[in-house]
């Protein structure tokens, strides 16, 4: 979850420092956000890879726990259930 934090809070200010940028070039309304969210996500995508990556392991990991206990909570209602139905 630190991770998902940490990245989103680096994208949200990637994001405001081009609105800055951008606003000091000139820009202004639409056309500031559409050019914002452009660059600062094409400068996410360059900038901020290492912790994409750290991110989608984290995130990996943490699904890989919620299916191997999926499984055995599955394994245990299955069990019950043929219990039930040798009774």
């Amino acid at each position: 979850m630190r991770t998902a934090l940490a990245y989103t809070s680096a994208r949200f200010v990637l994001f405001l420092i081009a609105i800055v940028a951008l606003y000091f070039a000139g820009a202004r309304g639409l056309l500031l956000a559409a050019l914002a969210l452009l660059v600062s996500g094409i400068a996410s995508f360059v900038l901020l890879s290492r912790q994409r990556d750290r991110m989608s392991g984290a995130l990996t990991s943490r699904l890989r726990g919620v299916r191997s206990r999926t499984v055995e909570l599955r394994t245990r209602l299955n069990e019950g259930t043929r219990a039930e139905d040798e009774d």
